[in-house]
This record gives C-alpha cells, sequence and structure tokens, in this order.
C-alpha cells in the first residue's frame, strides 16, 4: 500500500512503505493467526496486514493519544474489521498468544518488550523490530543473542524517492532504518 492511502498526524510515527513491505514478508503471515503491533503509530504495519491476511486477528498497541485516534479512523476509512486498537504502554497484560510480533516502538524498554514478546509468541512465531537510532538496533540485537532465538537476520535500509527539484529531479534520501527479524524456539508447556 502507498503511504498516502493513510491518515498522518505530526509527531506520529509511521513505517514507510519500503520499510513495511520487508517487515510484512519477514512476519510471515500467509499461515498466522494472530499479530501483535506494538508501538502502532499510524497503525500502517498493522492495517497492511489486516487487509492482505483479512483471517489474521491484529492486535495494534499504542500509548500516544493522537496516534490512537489516526489508527481508530485509519481502520475505519480502510474496513479493517479484524484490529483490535489497544490504549496502553507495553509490555501489558494480553493474555492471547501471537504468531507474530512487530515492534515499531520502544519507548525505550527493548529487553521488557523483546521478553514480553517472546512469552506472547508460540514456538516459531516471529518477531521483526524495526529501529531508526543505531544504538536501539545495538541494544535490541544484543539482547536477542542472550534469547531462545532462531535465525537472527539483521538488514539496514536505505531507500531515496525521485522528488522534482526546479526544472529536475533528484533523489531524496530516507533516514537509514534498521530491522532485526528472528523466530522464537523452544515449546509451549
Amino acid at each position: 500500500m502507498k503511504d498516502n492511502v493513510f491518515l498522518r498526524g505530526q509527531n506520529v510515527p509511521m513505517t514507510k512503505e519500503p520499510v513495511r513491505l520487508l517487515a510484512l514478508e519477514r512476519l510471515e503471515l500467509a499461515s498466522a493467526e494472530h499479530l501483535i503491533d506494538i508501538g502502532a503509530g499510524t497503525g500502517s504495519v498493522a492495517l497492511e496486514a489486516a487487509l492482505r491476511f483479512p483471517k489474521l486477528q491484529v492486535t495494534a498497541i499504542e500509548r500516544n493519544p493522537a496516534a490512537l485516534a489516526l489508527i481508530t479512523e485509519n481502520c475505519l476509512r480502510l474496513g479493517c474489521d479484524n484490529v483490535a486498537v489497544m490504549a496502553g504502554t507495553a509490555p501489558l497484560a494480553l493474555a492471547a498468544k501471537a504468531d507474530a510480533i512487530f515492534i515499531g516502538g520502544s519507548g525505550g524498554q527493548l529487553a521488557e518488550l523483546i521478553d514480553w514478546s517472546l512469552a506472547r509468541l508460540h514456538p516459531g512465531g516471529r518477531l521483526v523490530l524495526t529501529f531508526i537510532l543505531l544504538n536501539n538496533f545495538s541494544e535490541a540485537l544484543a539482547c536477542l543473542q542472550t534469547r531462545e532465538v532462531a535465525e537472527i537476520s539483521c538488514e539496514q535500509l536505505q531507500f531515496s524517492t525521485l522528488t522534482p527539484l526546479g526544472s529536475g529531479h533528484y533523489f531524496k534520501p530516507n533516514n537509514p532504518t534498521y530491522l532485526i527479524s528472528c523466530y522464537k524456539e523452544g515449546s509451549d508447556v
């Protein structure tokens, strides 16, 4: 989906289309039943997943009131009946297990969010995280390397968009984004 499909607000982050596409691919949602999106922002990841996979149940967790209003409005505009929007700061009480979890915002609680996410994932479930700050990427990678996860994969994504300038065009660069994905090991007891 193009980024302009989503309503946007000032100071409400959105996972941009190129990053969102790779994140959705890494989440492996074709056979998933439940996705949790932590730090959902505008809801772009949650909503695109919900539209691509209509049988998927999506839980979008967000703490910012302005973002919550945008997610709710985007859900209504796009007809996403399979998205439950939760107001709050993760980690929070949530009994439901998930097949995939996306962390798009951490609020400075990376280790806690990773542990919370792994506790809610079914074995073999996918955890995907994105960052724009290199120190958050490094912290998350170090944390995951001490947890029961498999196949840690990391990418740095750098995209530029063709933009008019005077009588010509140039490629306007976007900030680099770091993406980590892995599988949860173990078994449910």
